[in-house]
């Protein structure tokens, strides 16, 4: 049932209300969702991205002041960056960034996305280097106002991010930095699933259990 109620729904479940729903401790649910979001971890659905391929970044934290379209302002040691690529055809790979930088951002690019994939990326310098590996890299100038420009735009994977934040808000309420890697697979996981319907998501999911384990204490001792 729990695996069914985190399958279910875009903006995922709580916690508290699967605790709720199938009357067990917060804690019990807790971990629960924890081993069902290692069930969904990627490895990975479909081999790498290909085609059209979107990469950009945001900010996962509270309220910036003095920032712009999701770039840090000098007070947000508190928020956590997050990459993400989405191919226009497929899938998404999110990935917690200690700190982006063009080395990390051509690091995940090289792991995920195929050297035939036209990358869409926005203006921002640390895409320019690691873009040269790829068949075609596009940009889109938002400091211009520019948000497309025919099919070149990061339309898609700014869709993605503001589903992500309006679910942690709104479901989770506060994610910490901990454990936001386990969230963002599981925000990934429904994205790449979603012209499965919930029955066949729910089973995918039970079948990708098999052979997994996560132990408590490993939910207790992920580095900051």
């Amino acid at each position: 049932m729990a695996v069914h109620m985190m399958c279910s729904g875009k903006n995922g479940v709580s916690a508290h209300e699967i605790a709720r729903s199938l009357e067990v401790s917060i804690k019990t649910a807790w971990f629960m969702t924890h081993r069902i979001r290692e069930a969904m971890k990627q490895e990975p659905l479909a081999g790498m991205l290909s085609g059209t391929v979107e990469a950009d970044e945001t900010y996962i934290g509270g309220k910036r002041r003095g920032s712009k379209r999701g770039r840090p302002s000098p007070d947000s040691s508190h928020k956590t960056a997050v990459v993400t690529l989405v191919s226009r055809d497929g899938e998404a790979r999110s990935q917690v960034m200690e700190r982006v930088t063009g080395e990390n951002i051509g690091k995940m690019l090289t792991e995920h996305v195929l050297p035939d994939a036209a990358l869409m990326t926005d203006e921002l310098s640390l895409y320019r280097m690691p873009g040269q590996a790829f068949a075609s890299h596009e940009t889109v100038k938002h400091v211009d106002g520019e948000y497309a420009r025919g099919a070149v735009t990061t339309n898609t994977v700014e869709g993605f991010f503001s589903q992500l934040k309006r679910s942690i808000d709104g479901t989770h309420h506060h994610v910490t930095r901990r454990h936001l890697q386990r969230y963002l697979s599981e925000f990934d996981y429904r994205y790449s699933t979603r012209k499965m319907s919930d029955g066949e998501r729910t089973a995918l999911t039970i079948r990708k259990a098999e052979g997994k384990r996560l132990r408590y204490t490993e939910t207790r001792n992920v580095p900051v």
